[in-house]
């Protein structure tokens, strides 16, 4: 039976990869430090759903940094694969601590790849990048061959270095290891702090929705069922050194975005309209001709049906009190 790592596995889309791996039969350990980026009972309450559905023995849990070799140690311990999701997220929260952002995303990257380096034989490993890596790029759409030099936030130039630890580190070793560079990832259980998420919560609370810019920036959405099904299948034809786009492949301005929410929940958003932000990109869009050919990836959820099913689980949330 497979035995695999996913760091940061107790947060939103590590959460949902373990579900899934778990369901079909693998055994999972989450390596997480249950940062307080935001509120820890939420990845508590993933991490007690998981184990409880989890079959006996299948699901461990390792409290720890992934900057702390020995608990990448221990975590690593008979592990056939790793998925490195453990980061720290967030544009405009880097530009405030960017000395943090390196720190955790890279150096706990690399002090990850070097407790794997220590393993008997080669371990695949996943690494979870992100779009942001492609800067304000106005090449459309974004493909993995374009240059990514010129990132505009900390947290994408550490994303950006975390692909070069990892080439680095296959390049050395001839471990494989699979790049996935996620496009603005969205769905039941997406964290409180994203656009998503935030703009539900005042919509639905009649409260004044953060509005930056003239509403024209396009996101490239992709749902977390589609991603997850992306990651398994990067996890089980790990090969060489790749890299792949995981995007929904269509793009929503932040105006329609808006329009669609407020469908959802039947209730007009209030727009606190303000300046646009540095660090921000005008249009992120995934080209994903790569990954369809070669994992097998396609988008399935379109934006209207993603979000109807979000308002959906936010609602069924909110009435549970477990969600503001």
């Amino acid at each position: 039976m497979d035995k695999i790592l996913i760091t940061g596995g107790a947060g939103f889309i590590g959460s949902h990869v373990a579900r899934q791996l778990l369901a079909s039969g693998s055994r999972v350990v989450i390596l997480d430090n249950l940062d307080p980026f935001y509120d820890v009972r939420i990845k508590r309450r993933n991490l007690q759903a998981l184990q409880a559905t989890a079959p006996s023995g299948a699901f461990e849990f390792v409290e720890g940094d992934i900057r702390d070799a020995e608990a990448c140690q221990a975590a690593l311990r008979d592990a056939t694969a790793v998925l490195h999701i453990a980061a720290l997220a967030g544009v405009r929260p880097s530009i405030q601590d960017p000395v943090r952002y390196m720190d955790v995303n890279v150096t706990g990257t690399q002090t990850l790849l070097e407790a794997l380096r220590r393993l008997p034989g080669p371990v695949p490993f996943v690494f979870a990048s992100s779009s942001s890596v492609y800067g304000g790029s106005d090449k459309l759409p974004f493909r993995e061959s374009d240059p990514v030099d010129r990132p505009v936030s900390p947290y994408a130039a550490s994303k950006k270095a975390g692909e070069v630890v990892c080439a680095a580190f296959h390049h050395l070793w001839a471990s494989p290891v699979t790049c996935l560079r996620f496009f603005t990832v969205y769905g039941p259980g997406q964290r409180p702090e994203m656009a998503i998420h935030k703009f539900s919560r005042a919509i639905v609370r009649g409260e004044p929705l953060p509005f930056f810019g003239d509403g024209t920036t396009r996101r490239d959405y992709t749902y977390v069922d589609d991603v997850v099904a992306g990651v398994v299948s990067a996890l089980q034809r790990a090969d060489g050194y790749r890299i792949y786009n995981l995007g929904g492949s269509h793009t929503t301005s932040l105006t329609e975005l808006v329009q669609k929410l407020e469908k959802a929940f039947g209730k007009a958003a209030v727009l606190d309209r303000r300046p646009e932000q540095p660090g921000d990109v005008k249009q992120t869009y995934a080209d994903v001709q790569l990954a369809e050919r070669e994992l097998g990836f396609r988008p399935r959820v379109g934006m209207d049906e993603g979000i109807e099913r979000f308002a959906r689980w936010y609602l069924a949330e909110r009435a549970a009190g477990n969600v503001a």
